[in-house]
């Protein structure tokens, strides 16, 4: 059972658009609305995986670059998460990712201020001549299975999370975090260990 219908939509869906091809889900995922593809420009096969009984609740959003791809495990809950993926985001079972939550495994634009001087360049649309983008690096992340990441975290390129691991509100995780541990703070630092 599922609110998807045969024809990609989500039941009573206020968005008009059916969910992208490349989306493939398991029995029993929830979506509030396909809304939450809009950003989807990757065009791999399997760009978005859902496991089973994955819920992805208001706001949450898939931004993939044209070759990103994320997969999120069984039982896992998004609600008003960021996942941005230029390469691969892969999210485990069981965890829960709260509000404001953002996910990038890219830095979008180079460090390098002169590059970054070539980006806003490349970027404007209507810039007769637009030089292309810089190289931008990525790293993939990946988080192990039940992982509570709190409101308003941030979760950067190149980054795992170890299994049962707590991000704490607020914080800024720019390096693993090793499996039973809660992090809190920028850059988030080990604040307890779990049993």
């Amino acid at each position: 059972m599922s609110n998807i219908t045969p024809e990609r939509r989500v039941q009573e869906d206020w968005w008009q658009h059916p969910i992208p091809a490349n989306v493939v889900w398991g029995e029993g995922v929830y979506l509030e609305t396909a809304q939450i593809f809009r950003f989807m420009k990757s065009r791999r096969e399997r760009a978005v995986v859902l496991g089973k009984h994955v819920s992805c609740y208001a706001g949450v959003s898939f931004s993939l670059g044209e070759h990103g791809t994320c997969s999120v495990g069984d039982f896992t809950l998004l609600n008003g998460a960021l996942i941005m993926a230029s390469e691969r985001i892969e999210i485990g079972s069981h965890c829960l990712i709260s509000w404001n939550v953002g996910i990038a495994d890219s830095d979008f634009h180079p460090v390098d201020a002169a590059q970054r001087r070539i980006d806003t360049m490349a970027l404007a649309p209507f810039f007769e001549g637009r030089p292309p983008r810089p190289e931008i690096k990525t790293a993939p992340v990946k988080i192990h299975d039940n992982v509570w990441i709190g409101m308003n975290a941030v979760i950067l390129k190149g980054v795992t999370i170890g299994e049962n691991s707590v991000v704490a509100a607020g914080s800024v995780v720019s390096r693993s975090v090793p499996a039973n541990v809660v992090v809190a703070g920028n850059p988030a630092t080990i604040v307890k260990e779990l049993k």
